[in-house]
């Protein structure tokens, strides 16, 4: 199999992945989006050792090239798309569960709700 062979099928199983870890994304299935994302963190690796090699001081063909900026994109709008989600469901948890330090300065029957300070005070 040719170099160039080998760097497209490089870039094919990253498509492909990139397009798995979509689909899970958008099924919001959190298993699939890990076994995915793993996938393609090996696909990556693999298509970042091939063209180590086979690009050894030659440039890549303008379609492969095309090809890995397309996919680039992708990856940022996905992560893009992860961290809109999580940000919204660190909103629900915050909303759901609120945090346990006291807020205010004083309560509803008016005792301080302000945390204890250590030490001493004298006069």
């Amino acid at each position: 199999m040719s170099q160039h062979s080998e760097l497209e099928l490089c870039v094919a199983q990253l498509e492909q992945r990139l397009g798995a870890l979509g689909v899970a994304l958008r099924a919001h299935h959190a298993d699939a989006v890990e076994s995915e994302a793993a996938a393609l963190q090996r696909a990556l690796a693999a298509a970042v050792e091939k063209l180590r090699q086979g690009t050894r001081g030659a440039r890549l063909p303008a379609a492969l090239r095309q090809r890995l900026a397309l996919a680039s994109a992708q990856v940022v709008t996905q992560r893009e798309a992860l961290a809109r989600a999580s940000a919204s469901l660190d909103r629900a948890i915050d909303v759901l569960l609120p945090s346990a330090a006291p807020r205010g300065a004083y309560s509803a029957a008016g005792l301080s709700e302000r945390p204890a300070l250590g030490g001493m005070l004298q006069a």
